[in-house]
């Protein structure tokens, strides 16, 4: 996909697509900065892609408390620029959410139309994002995800293995449960569907996209040292023993019924991407 035009460079997600679509051009914040909604619509309306994705986002979830400003324009305003820039030239544009956009109550896996009630500024900017992106009027996905982990930036797995190999015990979140999504996985998910958006102009909307099987971050990063050859110890605690400035989610459970529907795309068995990134670490 040459004229895949993607906004994004050093994200988890992004890296991972400039390995699947090296020919794909890639926006960084040198280019355009996601703070400013009208440089975003520029870049694409200057580009005239045949598809736009957006994988870039303000992700520190804890600090988007204090600073709801940059949060908002990058989450929010930003994607709801593009999506109208993208529906002005009649191009699919898909963009990736979170879970987050739920509170995570219950135990049952949420679907596309469940409620919304995000319980922080991230949740809550991403969320206005979504709504931005279906106002443009235009041809838009969003793929709600979660637990994102890879070979690149911050995430779990990183730290799990930086602390591991630190000490011979940890204590670990076990009430939070949800799906570990590799970054490689969505970048193939995102990609399907705008190659699948522009065959068919009918296709889009939302739809929740995460690993299987759905697992606490306590079982989870079990399995991360076992993979590792780490023997560290995982003592399990509740969440109301870590405190953060942003609540989250106990329950980011995602029914996934919908794009394996719309867009032929089964859940990712989250253990074997995991060896695969652990493969990449080591090496």
């Amino acid at each position: 996909m040459s004229d895949l035009l993607v906004f994004g460079r050093t994200g988890q997600v992004a890296m991972e697509l400039a390995r699947l679509v090296p020919e794909a051009r890639f926006v960084g914040r040198g280019e355009a900065d996601l703070a400013d909604p009208a440089a975003c619509a520029a870049v694409i309306g200057a580009a005239r892609p045949a598809a736009v994705i957006n994988a870039a986002a303000y992700t520190a979830v804890d600090r988007a408390e204090s600073d709801e400003v940059t949060a908002r324009a990058v989450n929010a305003l930003a994607p709801g620029a593009m999506a109208a820039a993208c529906a002005g030239l009649g191009v699919p544009f898909v963009h990736i959410s979170t879970d987050y956009v739920f509170d995570g109550s219950g135990d049952a896996p949420r679907a596309e139309d469940a409620p919304t009630g995000p319980l922080g500024v991230y949740g809550a900017t991403k969320l206005e994002g979504e709504r931005a992106i279906a106002a443009s009027g235009g041809q838009w996905a969003v793929l709600r995800t979660s637990w994102v982990f890879s070979a690149h930036g911050n995430n779990f797995v990183k730290t799990m293995r930086r602390l591991g190999a630190e000490r011979p015990r940890l204590t670990i979140v076990a009430d939070q449960v949800g799906g570990p999504t590799s970054a490689a996985a969505i970048a193939a998910a995102v990609v399907t569907m705008a190659r699948a958006m522009q065959a068919d102009p009918a296709l889009g909307g939302i739809h929740h996209f995460a690993g299987a099987p759905d697992v606490s971050w306590a079982d989870f990063a079990r399995v991360i040292f076992a993979l590792s050859g780490m023997a560290t110890e995982v003592e399990e605690i509740p969440t109301s023993a870590y405190p953060t400035p942003a609540r989250r989610p106990l329950n980011s459970r995602l029914d996934c019924t919908a794009i394996a529907r719309d867009f032929g795309i089964a859940r990712p068995d989250w253990r074997a991407d995991l060896a695969a990134v652990i493969k990449e670490l080591n090496a």
